[in-house]
């Protein structure tokens, strides 16, 4: 929200949302950063559509405009990657997109409605620049066109810099043909070697990187968005352009709730390549089970800085083994039980006071960090009422409901049901395997301990070594 503060969130359309989120820029392979974004909003989503709403979540794909100081100046950073990597930027767009793809699965996060892709929507951003220029707030010099923040008295109104914070955050170069230094490129024009190059009413260019989100979202969404979602890297001056360009154009308000995550630190440094300490997904996924990792993730609020550090996601792991127990627990408890038992009642409200302070958390900006406590909270409850004892049927149905509900299909850090459930009674075998897996791996016996694991692979059953375990799922 503009007014910086919490407020109660009404769709526009009673019972319908409109979330368009700023996707990924696929020039590398997904990291951290991306992990902790669409971890949030994939939460945000399902919360609502929980609530009863119906959804429309738009994600782009940026492959093209999105040029190296994140401004005006400087390559187009997909462009220079190809360069680097002796490959078509297309070519590099598809491999680094089919990855975010997998990374994202892999993590649990649904697709969003649908992915948009910039290079797809030239001819609707082309014609946005074509309006802002008829209605005056855009001009063209040389084959670049470029919006006139003079026009729209409101720039900065999202993260409140004023003009001379602005001036000093914009970089440009001696020789700019713009008449201010804060106005931003609508489109720029490409020179002879540029690859990435359509055709349009000033020539051959590319569209600016702000462009792009405006166009796709009102296409899709409609002139104002019930939510608009990023990193907070993005707030200025992406988000701030957005405002400004999409404002003019349809004369109507063109966000109403903004939602930003803040980023990801390592061992509390800012992650980088340079650095060394830049975590990929993959990496990550290698080590840690999907569960940990979003854990990890949601046990920090979103607006605040996650910092990695292996011991925090190995925490993350260990807390979960408890809700993992009991999940295995009640389903149990749900084929061998007896139907009924004295503690019902008590399981009941322990189970509708779980719902109710998780949805109070949940409710109150999106508070991971306290529903996941609260989560825990009941697990400890559950086991207080029934001190080892196996729960009835009844019993086990309404804690089998809570932990599915919240840990499995709005938080994602329990594994579905039906894939706890999907291997049937080969779990205990599986366990005896591992086990002695384990032994082998401790006696050094790699060759056979990789021969086993390749073997259940064939029969359709999948074993991965990670720093929280082994673990294993049907993949057939």
């Amino acid at each position: 929200m503009l007014s910086r503060k919490k407020e109660e969130f009404k769709p526009l359309v009673e019972g319908q949302v409109g979330i368009y989120v700023c996707g990924p820029t696929v020039y590398g392979p997904p990291h951290l950063g991306h992990a902790k974004s669409y971890i949030t909003f994939d939460v945000l989503v399902k919360f609502l559509r929980w609530s009863g709403l119906k959804v429309r979540y738009v994600q782009n794909i940026t492959d093209v405009g999105h040029l190296t100081d994140n401004a005006d100046a400087g390559e187009d950073k997909i462009q220079r990657q190809a360069r680097l990597d002796k490959v078509h930027p297309l070519e590099l767009v598809d491999y680094f997109m089919i990855m975010y793809l997998h990374d994202m699965e892999s993590l649990r996060i649904a697709h969003p409605n649908f992915f948009v892709r910039a290079t797809q929507h030239i001819g609707e951003q082309i014609e946005m620049v074509q309006a802002l220029l008829k209605k005056g707030n855009a001009y063209e010099v040389d084959g670049n066109v470029y919006f006139d923040v003079q026009s729209f008295p409101n720039y900065g109104k999202l993260s409140g810099r004023v003009l001379d914070e602005q001036r000093d955050a914009v970089r440009v170069d001696a020789r700019s043909d713009k008449r201010n230094p804060r106005d931003f490129a609508l489109w720029k024009r490409a020179e002879p070697e540029h690859v990435l190059k359509w055709n349009s009413p000033w020539g051959p260019g590319y569209p600016g990187w702000h462009i792009e989100c405006s166009a796709m979202s009102i296409k899709y969404i409609g002139d104002t968005l019930d939510i608009h979602g990023g990193g907070i890297e993005n707030r200025f001056p992406h988000h701030e352009c957005e405002i400004a360009q999409s404002e003019s154009y349809t004369g109507n308000q063109f966000v109403r709730f903004w939602v930003h995550n803040n980023m990801v630190t390592v061992d509390g440094v800012k992650m980088s390549k340079s650095l060394g300490n830049f975590k990929t997904c993959r990496d990550l996924l290698s080590r840690h089970t999907p569960e940990a990792i979003r854990a990890f993730i949601l046990s920090t609020h979103y607006r605040s800085p996650t910092n990695y550090t292996e011991e925090a996601i190995s925490a993350a792991a260990t807390g979960l083994s408890r809700l993992l127990q009991l999940s295995k627990t009640v389903q149990q408890s749900s084929k061998n039980g007896a139907s009924t038992s004295s503690n019902d009642s008590e399981i009941a409200q322990a189970c509708s006071n779980a719902d109710l302070a998780i949805l109070s958390s949940m409710e109150n900006d999106l508070d991971t960090p306290g529903a996941i406590a609260n989560l825990y909270r009941f697990v400890t409850e559950v086991n207080r009422i029934s001190s080892g004892r196996e729960l009835s049927g009844t019993s086990a149905a309404h804690v089998k409901r809570v932990l599915s509900q919240w840990g499995s299909d709005v938080l994602g850090i329990i594994p579905p049901q039906e894939e706890m459930l999907s291997a049937g009674n080969v779990s205990p075998l599986m366990e005896i395997i591992i086990e002695l897996r384990n032994e082998m791996k401790a006696a050094k016996k790699f060759e056979q301990s990789d021969n086993i694991r390749s073997k259940l692979n064939k029969v359709g059953y999948s074993i991965e070594d990670t720093k929280d375990g082994t673990r294993w799922k049907r993949i057939t």
